[in-house]
């Protein structure tokens, strides 16, 4: 197996600005409307059927606005190979599709032919490490691309981990040459959950890496009398996960960024709303590059954003 150079100049950012995920309730509206908006990033796996309807839609959104693809179902994380009849799907997606960018999670979710709707988390060590180091190099070997790996929320940690997420997941990209996709609001959610420190996390992650950011909102509830938050996606993105995003934007100013929504979908309006919202954080990076003004770094600075 020939792994991709892990040279990270060649890490590719085809993408700007700030997308949305595009999900079935807005296909219609996108495509008589053609709304203003930059790229979208759709679930590869919705679309594997070639003659479904959401396929022949997608065929049309595809023409007048540029694709990243999300895959939620490689299982880079499994201790066995990845599907050869999974990637060849992928494989059949984006010779179709042409998509930009091309991602996963750092998870597991299938075992011996069964699969578990869900994102499973790792033990952080060297034997899981190089199990999904395999997988990430057998992806990319198979897609002929270099894919990005996304970091995950999580509820639960294993005994026998053997380093911190953030240094587990910079290591499978150096290893395997992939990029990384930094989901913020997972950052959050599970340095919340496990006590971990998210600037600890955040500072820890080589911005040349990075190809996508992804931004969304959670959901809170109680177990044994614990607040655990739950990456639900089904929610608008909180402030603190705005005022994280605020304060290390400038780190990744040029990395394409997406309003990230799955549950309880709410209309159009909605998402691009949030979608202005990481516009107008992202324009202060910018304008602070020409000399224009500076970055409002403070939290309370958001309350003209949000």
């Amino acid at each position: 197996m020939q792994m991709l150079s892990s040279n990270p100049s060649l890490i590719p950012n085809p993408l700007h600005g700030v997308g949305i995920g595009l999900r079935h309730r807005h296909f219609r509206e996108i495509i008589a409307e053609k709304p203003e908006i930059p790229w979208l990033e759709v679930h590869t796996e919705n679309f594997f059927s070639s003659g479904s309807a959401a396929s022949q839609c997608l065929e049309k959104i595809r023409k007048d606005y540029p694709l990243s693809a999300h895959c939620v179902g490689l299982s880079l994380g499994a201790a066995e190979p990845v599907s050869a009849r999974h990637l060849a799907q992928v494989q059949n997606f984006i010779e179709r599709f042409s998509p930009a960018l091309v991602s996963d999670h750092l998870s597991w979710g299938s075992a011996s032919g069964a699969h578990v709707p869900d994102l499973l988390p790792l033990p952080y060590t060297e034997e899981a490490l190089s199990a999904l180091v395999a997988n990430i190099g057998r992806t990319q070997d198979t897609l002929k691309r270099r894919i990005l790996l996304e970091n995950p929320s999580s509820y639960l940690r294993f005994a026998d981990s053997a380093l911190p997420e953030w240094e587990f997941f910079v290591e499978a990209a150096k290893r395997s040459g992939c990029g990384l996709l930094l989901d913020i609001n997972n950052i959050y959610v599970s340095c919340h959950n496990h006590g971990w420190d998210a600037e600890t996390y955040l500072a820890a992650i080589p911005p040349e890496r990075v190809g996508e950011i992804h931004l969304a909102g959670y959901s809170v509830c109680e177990v044994e009398g614990q607040e655990i938050y739950i990456d639900t996606h089904g929610a608008p993105v909180y402030d603190p996960v705005w005022a994280l995003f605020s304060r290390w934007v400038e780190r990744f100013a040029h990395t394409p960024v997406l309003i990230e929504w799955d549950d309880a979908v709410p209309e159009l309006s909605v998402l691009l709303s949030e979608k202005a919202k990481a516009e107008k954080i992202v324009a202060g990076v910018r304008s602070t590059e020409f000399g224009e003004k500076k970055l409002l770094r403070n939290p309370v600075s958001l309350n003209s954003v949000l």
